[in-house]
């Protein structure tokens, strides 16, 4: 069974600052992101990850992030399932950076 690692927001924060080697996946809906974008986000709605699955790198480290984390749980498990080896969640999703990390990312 494929298996997913799980990322607070401060820690995604801390990875960020470091310079650490990761893509951010945003799975939300475009009206979503234009509510509350996710900084640096590649941007491909959850149904769309599927028929798009081509312009990921397997071998990059992802970390996907929806609204509450559990969409992106999903896409998540997903793409762990298609062979990429190095995913994680988001806990808690963009609202949880909102509360944890970005005050200023509008919650919704």
């Amino acid at each position: 069974m494929a298996e997913i690692g799980e990322i607070e927001p401060v820690e995604l924060k801390a990875r960020r600052e470091r310079g650490d080697k990761f893509v951010v996946l945003d799975v939300r809906e475009p009206e979503e992101v234009a509510i509350a974008p996710f900084p640096d986000a590649t941007q491909i709605p959850m149904g769309d990850v599927p028929s798009r699955l081509t312009e990921l790198d397997p071998d990059g480290e992802w970390v996907v992030v929806c609204h509450h984390g559990v969409r992106s749980a999903q896409v998540a498990m997903y793409l762990a399932r298609m062979g990429f080896a190095r995913v994680s969640n988001l806990s808690g999703g963009i609202d949880a950076w909102s509360l944890t990390v970005d005050p200023a990312t509008p919650r919704y």
